[in-house]
């Protein structure tokens, strides 16, 4: 195609712009998610066996310090069974740190057992995690 000088149309696709905004969205997103990763921080003990996937559950954690959590809210061990009266989840998964005292999460786990809870899982970090 010749314009009335004898110049060409420009036919090229300059990808300059779409590089640059792809670099940005990848920035955004190495950023974010990190932050995309919820819960309470403990240190959780080794031990094999498959992932569980992190679909709708439930979730107790005991933490160092003996402070328990349900989900994300704060919970004392005398109001944990008042929390699962009238729920039909009857399986809760157990999140607790390595280091937390032995009688707390026994605690917890008679606590959840007299609230009508019939299965109980316990949240491990995998080896392969761990190295």
């Amino acid at each position: 195609m010749t314009t009335r000088r004898g110049r060409h149309a420009l036919s090229e696709i300059n990808v300059t712009p779409f590089v640059d905004v792809m670099l940005v969205l990848l920035v955004i997103f190495m950023v974010t998610a990190p932050l995309l990763q919820q819960g309470i921080d403990v240190n959780l003990p080794q031990a094999k066996g498959e992932e569980i996937s992190p679909s709708e559950r439930l979730v107790i954690t005991v933490k160092k310090d003996g402070k328990i959590y349900l989900d994300k809210s704060s919970v004392t061990i005398n109001t944990l069974k008042s929390r699962f009266e009238g729920r039909r989840d009857k399986e809760v998964f157990l999140k607790a740190d390595r280091d937390t005292a032995y009688g707390v999460v026994v605690g917890v786990m008679g606590e959840l057992r007299e609230a009508g809870i019939e299965r109980l899982g316990m949240i491990t970090e995998s080896e392969a995690d761990a190295r």
